[in-house]
């Protein structure tokens, strides 16, 4: 599994330790996790969704894309992924994840998010 985080609003050091939060993510729930932070270009659930269709396994992939100048979180999940993690966790996630977004702490809030996605999608 690949970690993988797109954007400029990290440093490196930031971008640095989701890696290790995300490939630690991944062995607990056997997904991969994927995080895209900028713009999304027209509808953010289409963007989201059609990023998530790009990943090189998206029925066993998560993905989170954070639109911080429109404050849009969407997390899209493959059917595989799905049967372990429901709307209702992803949005657990979500919460999680914007109430630090909303403290000014965008690395804060997606490590939260991306720890809570693996412990809620364990096999």
């Amino acid at each position: 599994m690949t970690a993988s985080i797109q954007g400029s609003r990290l440093s490196a050091t930031e971008r640095a330790a989701l890696d290790v939060t995300i490939r630690t993510a991944e062995q607990a729930c056997r997904a991969e996790i994927s995080v895209f932070v900028g713009a999304a270009s027209g509808n953010p659930r289409d963007f989201a969704t059609s990023l998530h269709n790009t990943l090189v396994l998206p029925s066993r992939s998560i993905l989170i894309m954070v639109d911080p100048d429109r404050r849009v979180v969407e997390i899209v999940t493959g059917g595989h992924t799905r049967e372990r993690l429901t709307d209702d966790e992803s949005q657990q996630a979500v919460a999680a994840m914007t109430e630090r977004f909303a403290a000014g702490d965008l690395a804060g809030g997606l490590t939260r998010g991306i720890e809570l996605l693996g412990e809620l999608a364990k096999d």
